[in-house]
């Protein structure tokens, strides 16, 4: 079920992404970086086809409009939804009620966007990855910063170079664990016991939302009490 839904998340995005820049992957990054994504996760190639073809309207198809949303989370922790929807009216009534029940609260917009910053972000598996190797070719192509969390290389850049960072580390043969374009907050809420299970559990009924595409949230709970918690 998971993976169905997964699927049709991916395709939803692809429709919209076709709608906006048109169907050329070539000529549409966002929707070459979104098909990327579909094939790492084996959606069947005619799906993506089918959904290139229902957003530039050679195929009909639904409409999906893009929403944000803005809000809190246990310990005042700020989040931010991104969903695509043909029903925006039930999609806020639906997450303002998931929100709610969680001990969080819908806020108006803008109340937290400015917390977060647009990069690109492509991450390493400490473990199997050259690090001297990937500093060089990394800051050679422009990373705006690199960090090291002991399990995890992280490089992150100007959405704007993802493209070009996404060639450089593919030439030098580097495969990233993940590579996209998320929002990365400025500060950061420690969360801890009930909050921090709380918050968890929030994330995955948002996350599960047919509707929502991602969920950015400036949480931060230790390893030792996530491992408490699993």
């Amino acid at each position: 079920a998971r993976r169905g839904k997964l699927f049709s998340k991916l395709i939803r995005e692809i429709m919209v992404a076709a709608r906006e820049g048109g169907g050329d992957p070539d000529m549409n990054p966002r929707l070459r970086q979104v098909i990327a994504k579909a094939k790492a996760a084996n959606v069947p190639a005619e799906n993506i086809e089918r959904a290139i073809k229902k957003g530039t309207g050679e195929l009909e198809g639904e409409k999906y409009e893009e929403s944000v949303y803005e809000g809190y989370g246990p310990g005042g922790v700020a989040i931010l939804i991104y969903a695509l929807t043909d029903n925006k009216k039930r999609t806020t009534a639906e997450l303002k009620h998931i929100l709610s029940k969680s001990g969080g609260s819908m806020g108006e917009a803008g109340c937290v966007s400015w917390m977060f910053k647009k990069k690109g972000v492509f991450s390493f598996e400490r473990a199997s990855v050259d690090e001297d190797k990937l500093v060089d070719v990394a800051t050679e192509a422009g990373a705006e910063d690199i960090e090291d969390d002991g399990s995890y290389i992280m490089v992150y850049t100007e959405p704007s170079d993802f493209e070009s960072m996404k060639e450089a580390l593919d030439q030098a043969g580097l495969v990233p664990v993940t590579a996209e374009i998320s929002m990365i907050p400025s500060t950061t809420v420690k969360l801890e016991g009930q909050k921090a299970e709380q918050m968890l559990r929030l994330m995955e009924t948002l996350e599960d939302h047919d509707d929502v595409q991602q969920v950015y949230a400036n949480f931060d709970i230790s390893e030792e009490e996530m491992e408490r918690l699993s």
